[in-house]
């Protein structure tokens, strides 16, 4: 790829944000987009209730699973689902509440909580599979829509612990950074950003990790600070203030404008542009300048990230990039667009001021996946960047060789279009850094 200087990019960045942002002010919504809003917005009305589950067993509330290909309760599944629902209907949060709940409840003495749980309890997966960094930031949205906090105080010692055992098992003190124990334990299961070599684990100080990881700090600030927790919450803001030092001057390159991932033990970037690199951006770390010189340099390249149909989970430059149904024993994160990393990214542009890429990115989103559901009935876990084709899971891929669909976080498709035809239900996953005690609200 050809480099722009860092003058040409920034000029290119204001010109294109300035003019985003008059273009988005000027132009009324077609009839075409409300169309499609009204009717990808019926279709997931639909679709929603197969990712709700009743009380069963180990699982004492209702509970929320990817459904079709998937019957369990998995971590982040859970918390985009659950934030879903929780923009649609505030009520509807319970359902986030309850998930908070389930995976709070089912830590061990030592803080240690499954990435995946059952009706006969935590389900092992390649060993010992901790939860991502989402149990907090749950914690805060679902308050905050209920209006009620009071719900955390029996579980916050298990929030501490969990907290704590990864701190423990997950943080290099040397770098003052969170690695994964493998790209599996992300979520996006064949990262070539990571690895899964069994010879070589927990070798990679991640991006992503960290970032999440310091968004779980502030949201158990905030929380503190409503449960009057005076010192709780001033241990959290310190730890994550720590956390965003270190990745700005640990992880961040002036020169490339982009985050790079590093082995722990050396120190070497791992110079993979990956859907992972871009998740700082979502809590706004970078000053606006470096925000929009990294987001105009590869998000919306698409010679990089941009396709037709969203966002990749790699550069398209990068040799291993392809667009393969791989779902056993990993999904492709190599290629595919994936809605929950595209709702990230579009988080990220609307924080920059890049306002008329956001509602493109929506609007290509949504009609991708309502052509989806139009063809199958339902949707896939991830899409081809080049024809926008579902992949992942195929009917030879599903039980019985009959096509089971994917109904979980696609459904955040219709939350990004909704706020940017309608600038409601606009929650954006918003986890403020302030110090007063009762951050203002976003409803």
């Amino acid at each position: 790829m050809k480099l722009l200087s860092s003058i040409a990019i920034t000029a290119l960045c204001l010109l294109a944000g300035s003019q985003g942002i008059r273009a988005q002010s000027q132009h009324a919504v077609s009839s075409v987009d409300q169309d499609l809003l009204h009717r990808f917005s019926e279709k997931i009305a639909k679709l929603q209730p197969q990712t709700i589950r009743p009380a069963q067993g180990y699982i004492r509330y209702p509970y929320l699973i990817p459904a079709g290909y998937y019957r369990q309760m998995w971590d982040w599944d859970g918390f985009f689902i659950g934030a879903h629902l929780a923009n649609q209907q505030a009520a509807d949060a319970k359902y986030l509440k309850w998930w908070v709940i389930g995976f709070a409840n089912s830590a061990d003495k030592d803080g240690y909580i499954a990435g995946c749980i059952t009706s006969k309890g935590p389900r092992p997966i390649f060993g010992k599979f901790a939860m991502k960094p989402f149990l907090a930031q749950g914690a805060y949205l679902a308050a905050e829509k209920l209006r009620d906090y009071s719900w955390i105080a029996p579980i916050w010692p298990s929030m501490r612990q969990v907290l704590a055992y990864r701190e423990k098992t997950q943080y290099d003190p040397k770098w003052g950074l969170f690695f994964w124990d493998n790209a599996m334990q992300s979520g996006a299961d064949n990262n070539a950003a990571l690895t899964n070599d069994p010879k070589d684990p927990s070798a990679i100080l991640g991006v992503d990790i960290s970032a999440f990881q310091m968004r779980e700090y502030l949201a158990m600030a905030l929380i503190a600070d409503h449960l009057h927790y005076t010192a709780d919450a001033a241990e959290y803001r310190r730890k994550a203030e720590n956390l965003r030092t270190a990745i700005l001057t640990k992880l961040w390159s002036d020169k490339d404008d982009m985050f790079w991932n590093r082995r722990r033990d050396n120190g070497k970037q791992i110079r993979v542009v990956s859907y992972s690199n871009f998740v700082p951006l979502m809590q706004g770390i970078l000053p606006p300048d470096k925000g929009r010189r990294m987001i105009q340099r590869y998000l919306l390249n698409p010679d990089v990230m941009r396709s037709p149909y969203g966002f990749r989970s790699l550069s398209k430059q990068d040799p291993d990039y392809n667009n393969v149904a791989e779902i056993d024993p990993y999904s492709n994160w190599r290629g595919p667009v994936w809605i929950n990393a595209n709702y990230m990214d579009w988080i990220g542009l609307r924080r920059y001021g890049f306002s008329a890429q956001a509602r493109e990115l929506a609007v290509s989103l949504a009609s991708m996946l309502d052509r989806d559901i139009a063809q199958w009935g339902s949707m896939h876990e991830n899409y081809d960047a080049e024809n926008g084709k579902g992949l992942a899971p195929t009917p030879d891929e599903s039980p019985n060789h009959r096509f089971a669909g994917f109904v979980g976080w696609d459904m955040l498709g219709e939350d990004m279009l909704q706020c940017e035809l309608t600038g409601k239900r606009c929650m954006m996953l918003k986890i403020p850094e302030v110090q007063a005690n009762l951050p203002a609200r976003e409803d």
